[in-house]
């Protein structure tokens, strides 16, 4: 089950594209890896979004989506230097909000579940956000992130996905309810 609005949006969006989809995927670093330490990385992590298909390019034939909803919207440049200060956010450290992006050994895990489920560690990274706030280019071409990763990053807000979903909406009864919200937003002439 798809936990918020958003992350129903992006799966939504991911099918509209031609993608097969799955969420909540589970993960953690391997208690076998050198630094596993149990205190810090026993708490899975999850992919909140995976798309795949199989007809496309390697790097985007898995898409792995990690949606933030955050109502004020995803200030690139204030996480970013949150991140590269060990800036705290509400007692945490601000890299733990993303640290498939800043901590090898979790980047490692989330290869390695990607290519159990796909038989490839090549994908895509997506960060999913309400809205973007600032230099998308900051974050999807930040060399430490891509270094730490090794895939590709990208960024897609919200409005670009619901444009695309109402702009290609047919009248065929959708199969979820965002889909369905757009069709009887449309059919009433409110979008």
């Amino acid at each position: 089950m798809k936990e918020d609005i958003l992350e129903q949006i992006v799966d939504d969006y991911c099918r509209a594209i031609g993608y097969f989809t799955t969420a909540n995927i589970k993960y953690r670093p391997s208690i076998d890896h050198p630094d596993y330490k149990s205190k810090k990385d026993s708490v899975h992590s999850d992919i909140d979004i995976m798309a795949f298909n199989p007809l496309k390019s390697q790097d985007d034939r898995t898409l792995v989506i990690n949606c933030k909803s955050w109502q004020d919207g995803f200030r690139t440049e204030y996480e970013l230097s949150n991140i590269i200060n060990n800036k705290k956010i509400s007692g945490r450290d601000a890299k733990l909000r993303f640290r498939e992006l800043t901590i090898p050994k979790w980047a490692s895990a989330l290869r390695n579940k990607v290519e159990e489920i796909t038989g490839s560690k090549k994908f895509t990274y997506i960060l999913a956000v309400t809205k973007i706030v600032g230099n998308k280019e900051t974050w999807e071409q930040n060399q430490d992130f891509l270094q730490t990763l090794g895939n590709p990053i990208k960024m897609i807000s919200m409005r670009e996905m619901f444009d695309y979903l109402s702009e290609n909406m047919t009248t065929t009864p959708a199969g979820s309810d965002i889909g369905r919200l757009i069709q009887v937003l449309k059919a009433s002439g409110s979008i």
